[in-house]
């Protein structure tokens, strides 16, 4: 899904327009205040969340992003109160998770959508750090859970696959046999995301 622009200045996303419209909807059901991302990349989700929230949208990638903070901080819509916040950095460092923490202000997020680090550890580690920060009836997306993958270095299923037993799992995926893609929803209980 491209939204347009080009270079530092480009808006898209690597989604299947069926699941993220499908995630789209789930998150504004919970008529979110405020939004954590893990994975930036081009901003498309961003987009996406910045129209939904209405406080703040904190989004996080490793690459350097303040060229494009011009555009991304103004990406939600006109009348909007949302903030949209930009870290750039390593999300699996305790320096990054304090300035995350910072960023929140000691609030809890509605929704927080995992799509950084996509190696079984790392995706892994991004989850056991920032679930805590997720409130409960909140929920955590994850993008790739499907099995088959494109790259070798995409094993967000292992993840998923510990979690569907011991949580309130949903999955939007366009096509079983498609390669790639497929995103799964966690539903946070009263006691929080569950431990691994």
């Amino acid at each position: 899904m491209n939204f347009g622009g080009g270079g530092y200045m480009r808006v898209k996303t690597l989604q299947i327009p069926s699941e993220i419209t499908a995630l789209a909807e789930l998150v504004a059901s919970k008529d979110p205040e405020i939004i954590l991302e893990i994975g930036t990349a081009s901003a498309g989700t961003l987009l996406i969340w910045s129209h939904l929230a209405k406080k703040q949208v904190v989004t996080c990638d490793l690459r350097d992003m303040r060229h494009q903070a011009p555009l991304y901080e103004q990406l939600p819509p006109p009348g909007s109160d949302c903030q949209v916040t930009l870290l750039s950095g390593n999300s699996h460092s305790p320096e990054f998770k304090e300035r995350v923490s910072e960023a929140l202000k000691g609030n809890q997020v509605d929704f927080l959508f995992i799509d950084g680090d996509h190696t079984e550890q790392g995706v892994t580690q991004d989850y056991i750090d920032y679930k805590e920060f997720v409130r409960p009836g909140g929920i955590i997306g994850f993008h790739d859970i499907l099995e088959n993958q494109p790259l070798t270095t995409n094993q967000v299923y292992h993840l998923w696959k510990r979690l569907t037993p011991i949580a309130e799992t949903e999955e939007f995926v366009h096509d079983r046999n498609q390669c790639g893609f497929g995103i799964g929803v966690l539903k946070v209980g009263p006691s929080g995301a569950p431990d691994l």
